[in-house]
Order: structure tokens, then C-alpha cells, then sequence
């Protein structure tokens, strides 16, 4: 029987507790486990790095929300991310990246893994033909945001799936800003979904942990070799709240959409705001794109001002409800500059952001409340 999103994220891999009945998956928190008798391990369990009960009910949550064979769960995104690269790739292997990539995940290729030996080069993804000429054999990898942070560009998953296939190479796509709610990239011919579950799926600002999400499960499992081999795993607890998160994912999100849809209303009329960027609108040069592949367009919001960096950073010191903040994807709003915050390592780099963008995510309070204080920090 084939079962809804929510109906999903709500049951999968969370069957009442046997022992007891709990509708809520216990919390382990235990290191170790005892073994009946030597190699006798019990449901598998042995050390709680290898795996944790409280970890594979979120891990089979995660692959079954993504349509995946098989879900990992890490105490980050970064760390994810760096598992599944040392995975895949080897010294002097390539790697395409985004131009405009989230600022962590450039740090990683530039500042840690380009030292180990991984070559990698940022395209424009939304050109197909620049995709193409900047594959080499050595092209592991086309990793893709969509939508980008914090620019909102759109790539196309399944044209590019088809590209990275014909060459050899996996595509792995980051479906952070988008969640499995609104982009199923796997269903597009993705081979590995990432995530920062910290953000949407966490959804309340209370953990930070990260995912990958194998459509293959020869793959999935090789992800989870080197996941045990190198230990970056989530911890109970916090394995815990982000299956909580997950299961309100839905409502949230289409919440979340709500209100970034008439927070672009505001700031298209504002007339200090000199560009708005977000994919649900027709003018937004990913939005047919966007459209085909996404439910609805998200939470997040970016926008320019006249005026500058200065008058950017001012706007997010003035925002009250708006909370001035790194991150995103919880049920609070917030703010911030990322030239001088999320983005500050892409400085100086193909990469860097705009010094007058201001970016939004945008949570689930009270519209009008909301609106209120984007006219007043505008002001």
C-alpha cells in the first residue's frame, strides 16, 4: 500500500514500541548493547556508533519521506556531506559544485577537501551547456542546490541527472532549502539526497544534524560503511527531536509557504527593495523549472535594498520579529546578511554574494505580525 507524505513521516520506521506500546520511539541512551553470546548481537545492535534504535527509526523515516533505498543519519550536515565526498571521491577526482553554493559547502571543497586533492569547479547549474563542458573524466560528482542558498537559483534535477549519467558521474543533490515536503529529487533521477536536518525537517531550532538519503541500496550501503568508519553519527537525543520535527514537516511547510508568498507581496512594493528573489515568482528565471518540480516555492526569501551594504545590514539590525540569525527552516523567523554572516568564507571567491542581499526565512507566526515588522524595518 502506498501511504501520503505525512502519513510517512508520521509511521515509518516508527512502530509502536513493542515492550511497552509507546507511539513514540524511545529515546536509547545507551553505548553499548549486551550480546547473547559471542556475535550473538541482538536486532543487529552493538555499539551505538554502528547503530542506535532511536537512530534507524529516524533513518528509515528519512528514506522512506525521500522515496529512498536507504537513510543515514550524522550530527551535521557538514558531516554528511564530508562522509559521502570521501565515499564516492579519491584524490584528483573532480567534483561540480554550484556558483553559488552555500558557504559551509564551499568551505569544505576549498578549505578542507581541495587539500586533500579533490578538484572541483563552481558552474552556473542552470546552464545546461556550461554543466557539460566543465565535465572532465575524472567528474565524480555533480552536487546540486536547488533551490541555492541564499541566491534562490533553480536547477534543473532531472536534465542534470541525465548529464552527470551520461559521463559517469552520480548527481547528489542538496534538498535542504526545498525538504523532502516540497522535492522528491531522488524521483528526478538523483542518486543521493543530502540535507541539514537541522533546518526544515528539525523545524524548531533545537538540534543540529545532518542526512543522506541513497536511492540505490548497494550505495546506501557503502554510505553506511564509511558513516560507521569515520563516526559522525547523530546521537540519540538528538536523533529524537529531529524524527519529532519530521513529523510535522507538511503542515509546517505549506504554513511556511503561506507567508513567504505575501512577504514577497510586501517587498515587491517596497520602494526600497531594488529585487526580490524567490522561485514562485513568474519573472524568476528557474520559476517553469521550479514549478515542474517542487510542490510549492518555499519559505525562504532574498531580497536586495537601495542604499547598500550599509542599508542592508541596517534593515536586519532593525528587524524585531524577524530574529537576526545564522540558519533557517525553523518555526521562528529569521534575518540576516549573508555577506557578512552565512556566506562571509565565499568572500573574495566566485562565490561571493551580493553586499546589499538580505535574506529571509521566513517561520509560521501571525502574517500581519510578520509584515509589520518587515514595513517598519524597511522604514
Amino acid at each position: 500500500m502506498t501511504n501520503g507524505f505525512e502519513t510517512l513521516a508520521i509511521h515509518a520506521g516508527q512502530e509502536p514500541d513493542p515492550l511497552t506500546g509507546a507511539v513514540v520511539p524511545p529515546i536509547y541512551a545507551t553505548s553499548t548493547y549486551k550480546q547473547d553470546g559471542v556475535g550473538g548481537l541482538r536486532s543487529g545492535y552493538e555499539y551505538s556508533r554502528s547503530a542506535n534504535p532511536t537512530r534507524t527509526a529516524l533513518e528509515e523515516a528519512l528514506a522512506a519521506v525521500e522515496g529512498g533505498a536507504r537513510g543515514l543519519a550524522f550530527a551535521s550536515g557538514l558531516a554528511a556531506e564530508d562522509t559521502l565526498l570521501r565515499t564516492v571521491c579519491k584524490p584528483q577526482d573532480h567534483v561540480i559544485i554550484p556558483n553559488d553554493a552555500y558557504g559551509g559547502t564551499y568551505r569544505l571543497f576549498a578549505k578542507v577537501h581541495e587539500r586533500w586533492g579533490l578538484h572541483y569547479d563552481p558552474v552556473p547549474l542552470h546552464d545546461l551547456d556550461a554543466v557539460a563542458s566543465a565535465m572532465t573524466q575524472k567528474t565524480k560528482i555533480v552536487w546540486v542546490e536547488t533551490p541555492t542558498n541564499p541566491l534562490l537559483g533553480i536547477a534543473d534535477i532531472a536534465a542534470l541527472a541525465e548529464l552527470a549519467h551520461e559521463s559517469g558521474a552520480l548527481l547528489v543533490v542538496d534538498n535542504t532549502f526545498a525538504s523532502p515536503y516540497l522535492q522528491q529529487p531522488l524521483a528526478l533521477g538523483a542518486d543521493v539526497v543530502v540535507h541539514s536536518t537541522t533546518k526544515y525537517i528539525g523545524g524548531h531550532s533545537d538540534v543540529v544534524g545532518g542526512a543522506l538519503v541513497a536511492g540505490d541500496k548497494d550505495l546506501g550501503d557503502e554510505l553506511a560503511y564509511h558513516q560507521n568508519a569515520m563516526g559522525a553519527v547523530a546521537g540519540p537525543f538528538d536523533a529524537w527531536l529531529t524524527l519529532r520535527g519530521l513529523k510535522t514537516l507538511g503542515v509546517r511547510m505549506d504554513r511556511h509557504c503561506d507567508n513567504a508568498e505575501r512577504v514577497v507581496d510586501l517587498l515587491l512594493a517596497h520602494p526600497r527593495v531594488t529585487q526580490v528573489l524567490y522561485p514562485g515568482l513568474s519573472e524568476h528565471a528557474g520559476h517553469e523549472v521550479a514549478g515542474k518540480q517542487m510542490r510549492r516555492f518555499g519559505g525562504m526569501v532574498s531580497f536586495r535594498v537601495a542604499g547598500g551594504e550599509a542599508e542592508a545590514v541596517q534593515v536586519c539590525d532593525r528587524a524585531k520579529l524577524f530574529t537576526l540569525g545564522e540558519s533557517l527552516g525553523g518555526v521562528e523567523s529569521l534575518i540576516e546578511h549573508p555577506g557578512r554572516m552565512t556566506h562571509a568564507s565565499a568572500a573574495g571567491s566566485p562565490l561571493e554574494v551580493p553586499s546589499d542581499l538580505v535574506r529571509l526565512s521566513v517561520g509560521i507566526e501571525t502574517i500581519d505580525d510578520l509584515l509589520a515588522d518587515l514595513r517598519q524595518a524597511l522604514a
